[in-house]
């Protein structure tokens, strides 16, 4: 029996026939290289991702491989594999794919399909876990405080002192 902490994964991809996560992973216990197949059991072309993306992750047998991949990057294996059983190339679901991991600061989230938002909102939560400084790190300080440069402040009309004045 394989514990999570004596496997470090190395690789994960698909395999199209059966739709499968592969994952590539060193046993740390023998030094050896072993590949895991695990298929999404009766996934279809219209299957939910995030549904069958948490049915991989609480899988009793899988889920130690699965739990060393981010939810981001599970939810795109997944999203590749439901594209080619709709009939979109490998390079089109890849591209697709980069362009839905691009964050825009000036797109308007309220406006896109629920499965963009949550892709949108996986790849934030990433970005915002890989920057995150907490208080076991090093780099932690409690209570910091910025000067601002007075020039550059841009006032935005509801947190001015004006704004209190108005009558609702």
């Amino acid at each position: 029996m394989v514990k999570m902490d004596e496997i470090e994964i190395q690789k994960c991809g698909v395999k199209f026939d059966p739709p499968s996560i592969v994952v590539v992973y060193n046993d740390k216990g023998s030094t050896k290289k072993r590949r895991r197949t695990m298929p999404l059991r009766e996934f279809t072309k219209t299957s939910n991702i995030e549904v069958a993306a948490e049915e991989l992750k609480t899988n009793p047998r899988h889920g130690k491989y699965v739990s060393q991949i981010t939810k981001h990057q599970l939810i795109r294996l997944v999203t590749i594999i439901r594209d080619k059983l709709n009939g979109m190339s490998l390079e089109a679901s890849l591209a697709r794919n980069d362009e839905l991991d691009k964050i825009d600061p000036e797109e308007n989230l309220n406006t896109v399909d629920e499965e963009t938002l949550k892709r949108k909102k996986a790849v934030m939560d990433t970005t915002f876990t890989k920057h995150q400084v907490r208080p076991d790190d090093p780099k932690f300080q409690y209570d910091v405080q910025v000067a601002f440069d007075e020039e550059n402040v841009m006032e935005s009309g509801w947190d001015s002192d004006k704004s209190s004045d108005m009558e609702f």
